[in-house]
């Protein structure tokens, strides 16, 4: 009974003052609807399990190479041959399945497509604990050779592609010229999520030949491998058994193995990778987002319960106990942020939606996000929380009135001291550091966004578009793929607005990357396992000029460059530098390539500016670039500068590849500057969410600051009347007030200094070029944070200058 008492006077109380309900409504809605979108990204990306059987027994296995440097020594692909071993000698997984991504040409199915698809063990599903919604999974006999050609298809392409033809399976359709029957369609919303989180709309069976030499080849690593723990073995013990193995491969094999290792990781942490750092620093961000709205609104609730100071003593006079008052300002504070709560669930609807819409696609499982229920559950809870951490301090406050000073004092004025001061003080204090601590991280990560945007790719992006193109082998010989780029390089540099074409095989800022081990003429033999790495890539003659990438030396390639002249490379200054440092690198060979069979060595004939291959932030690695002719091959990523914008010119372009061949597809089209911007999309993101949060929060200090100096200002106004008529001037009331509120300013800029100087650190593996403790950042942070409390304080303070001296005395 007590309690429905409670909740209708509370009620009544908020309605009495619809002003105040509706802002401490909306502060305390703003920071629960940013703190309940940033953790229904948390939920799908990071809480909820995988959607596979038993998740927590997939791990992922990668080979570990300390001459492949920094950036990739501890999570290289698989070799073939090290991947048959460890299937065969391991005794800790169920189930050891590996993969790689291609594409495959869909032909005499409406126009032409490139499927992206992944080639798996026929054991890969096994692996996943996953099954095909329709029709079956992979048979073992069906990764031998000679085995008819299967596929299974994506949910997606089905439903596209095939209009859901619950009649699919079995059927045949061609792929890469090859009749193919179609065994299974998967469930939806089926993704592989690994080795990055890239939807892919075919499944085909990886053939291996055992007794093919071919197939135990330790020099070309391209395989992705995932096993499946078996009960009760831990991902420790799992990675002592493969470094058991990887012992006895090293000794086995020391011309190749010599320095390879192995690594498990489980398939959940390889998933989410630095994803995980972003979220928890945005779920940070929006926490304090939560406290400063909190301590906003437990300021506001202190300056009420002290203007009811007069009714809380006559209820304790009339034998109301202190527990008793304490509750009903408690419900009332609960009450606030339940509708608080329902107003922020709508604001983290529409946050979502915008999260989704801005969130970058390489994000993994970016399509679970939503309000789920353990995302309402959680805005139940922080909002029941909430409402007792900002309302439990002036309740308290309230419930300890002196008595004898508040009866006396009449219905129509406020106390003369100004209780709770302290409290207030407290509260401004620490959303000042608060604030400042999410301006130091918002400005950390715009400089570093800034420094990254700066950083010179290696090539000019402007006005180039890039497609890849990929002739079936059933079709095109190497003669019969250089008859086709040649043709098609040709028509394509005659289209009106074409300044110039060219190809590469591994396209920069493509997600992809080739390098291969080489020997320096003259040096001392070097066995394979301890040969230096370089990036390889095949191109066009006209590569260099086409993307803007300077010739330093030497000569580019020429259409003389044919497999039936000498063999000839170019090497980027990376290369140059590192193994010619006081030399000029022309003329120097380098050999044991199996890219350009038949020819021992290759003569560094030209030397190329380094180009950010991987990643903006990643460090150049050297570099290797072979002709085309010399060393054809069926996939091709076509660049072509325009005199405009290259995106208008993507129609002409298709035109003229399906009139060199009518079957071909192309796919991935995108301009460079969009795939630059896509390298730095993950770094944006959170530069703008941070970037806003840090906003709404400096927003919300500072009208912290101003409330408060405004209820001092209304607070002591009698006080300001006497000075005033006592000959103060205007300045000196301005002073009085401003200084009170700067000193609470600079206090809290000092302690939130002090903080994210010790926070900050966990940043270091966000930022590029940027140091955690950068005092450029901290000092342009502090100075915008108190000229914001300077503004919220001059307010007030020019408002306490204008008082009537004969009115504030009136009452005196």
């Amino acid at each position: 009974m007590n309690t429905l008492q409670d909740i209708r006077y509370a009620f009544r109380m908020l309605i009495k003052r619809p002003g105040f309900t509706a802002i401490v409504v909306l502060t305390l809605a703003l920071g629960i609807g940013a703190n309940t979108t940033i953790f229904s990204a948390i939920d799908a990306v990071l809480l909820n399990p995988l959607p596979y059987k038993d998740p927590e027994r997939l791990v992922v296995i990668w080979e570990t190479n300390k001459h492949l440097g920094p950036e990739m020594w501890d999570r290289n692909e698989v070799a073939m041959g090290n991947f048959l071993d460890w299937r065969s000698r391991n005794q800790v997984f169920d189930q050891l399945g590996a993969l790689f991504d291609t594409s495959m040409n869909l032909t005499g199915v409406g126009e032409p497509q490139r499927i992206k698809s992944y080639v798996v063990t026929t054991n890969f599903f096994q692996v996943l604990g996953v099954q095909p919604m329709l029709g079956r999974s992979f048979l073992p006999e069906e990764e031998k050779p000679g085995a008819p050609f299967t596929v299974i298809l994506s949910h997606d392409l089905w439903q596209r592609q095939f209009g859901s033809d619950p009649n699919i399976i079995n059927k045949s359709l061609t792929f890469n010229g090859h009749q193919v029957a179609v065994v299974g369609v998967m469930p939806p919303g089926f993704e592989v999520q690994f080795p990055i989180s890239k939807h892919v709309d075919m499944f085909v069976p990886f053939i291996i030949d055992v007794a093919d030499p071919d197939y135990h080849d330790r020099t070309q690593n391209f395989l992705y491998t995932v096993a499946r723990l078996k009960p009760g073995v831990s991902q420790e013990q799992a990675q002592a058994e493969m470094n058991l193995i990887a012992g006895q491969l090293q000794q086995q094999y020391p011309e190749t193995n010599a320095e390879s290792g192995v690594r498990v990781v489980p398939l959940h942490k390889q998933i989410v990778g630095n994803v995980e750092s972003y979220l928890y620093m945005l779920f940070a961000a929006v926490g304090f987002l939560l406290l400063i709205a909190c301590t906003n609104v437990a300021g506001l609730l202190l300056a009420r319960v002290t203007a009811r100071h007069r009714e809380v003593a006559i209820r304790i006079a009339v034998g109301a106990s202190r527990w008793r008052l304490v509750r009903q300002l408690l419900t009332e504070s609960v009450i606030l942020s339940a509708l608080s709560g329902l107003l922020g669930l709508l604001l983290a609807y529409g946050g979502v939606k915008l999260l989704v819409a801005l969130t970058p696609s390489e994000v993994p499982r970016l399509h679970e996000i939503g309000l789920h229920v353990p995302v309402f559950l959680w805005t139940l809870t922080i909002s029941i929380v909430t409402g007792v951490l900002f309302g439990l301090a002036p309740a308290v406050q309230a419930s300890k009135p002196d008595l004898n000073t508040a009866l006396k004092e009449s219905s129509g004025r406020n106390p003369g001291s100004f209780q709770g001061s302290g409290l207030r003080n407290l509260l401004v204090v620490s959303e000042v550091a608060v604030a400042l601590l999410l301006l130091v991280g918002a400005g950390l990560m715009t400089k570093s966004f800034m420094r990254l945007q700066r950083v010179d790719p290696g090539f000019d992006a402007t006005n180039v578009v890039s497609m890849n193109i990929a002739l079936p082998t059933s079709k095109y010989r190497p003669q019969q793929t250089n008859v086709f780029y040649d043709q098609l390089s040709e028509r394509l540099r005659n289209l009106p607005g074409v300044k110039s074409v060219a190809g590469i095989d591994v396209l920069p800022l493509g997600n992809g990357n080739v390098s291969s081990r080489f020997l320096i003429e003259g040096a001392p033999f070097v066995p394979l396992a301890d040969r230096p790495y370089a990036g390889v890539r095949v191109v066009t003659p006209d590569y260099f000029q086409t993307m803007g990438i300077p010739n330093l030396r030497g000569r580019s390639f020429t259409a003389q460059d044919r497999e039936n002249t000498p063999g000839v490379i170019i090497v980027n200054e990376a290369l140059a530098s590192r193994y010619w440092p006081n030399e000029d690198a022309l003329g120097k060979r380098l050999g044991s390539f199996e890219e350009v069979p038949g020819k021992q060595w290759l003569e560094i004939v030209g030397v190329v500016g380094n180009v950010r291959h991987k990643a903006i932030e990643t460090e150049v690695m050297p570099e290797i670039y072979f002709p085309y002719q010399q060393s054809p091959g069926n996939f091709m990523n076509l660049v072509v500068r325009t005199a405009s914008d290259p995106a208008s010119m993507v129609p002409a372009i298709r035109s003229q590849v399906l009139s060199v061949d009518k079957d071909q597809p192309v796919s991935d089209i995108m301009t460079m500057e969009q795939r630059v911007a896509k390298s730095v999309a993950a770094k944006r993101f959170v530069m703008f969410l941070l970037g806003a949060f840090s906003i709404l929060a400096l927003g919300l200090a500072a009208v912290g600051i101003y409330g408060v100096m405004a209820y001092l200002v209304t607070q002591r106004t009698q006080e300001i009347g006497v000075r005033m008529a006592l000959g103060a001037q205007k300045r000196d009331v301005l002073n009085l007030v401003v200084k009170k509120g700067m000193a609470l300013a600079i206090i809290g800029t000092a302690i939130g200094l002090v903080a994210s100087l010790a926070l900050t650190r966990l940043m270091r593996s966000l930022l590029f070029e940027v140091t955690p403790t950068d005092w450029l950042t901290f000092v342009i942070t502090s100075i915008v944070l108190l000229t914001v409390a300077l503004l919220a304080c001059y307010i007030p303070a020019r408002r306490a200058t204008k008082v009537d001296p004969l009115t504030a005395l009136r009452y005196e």
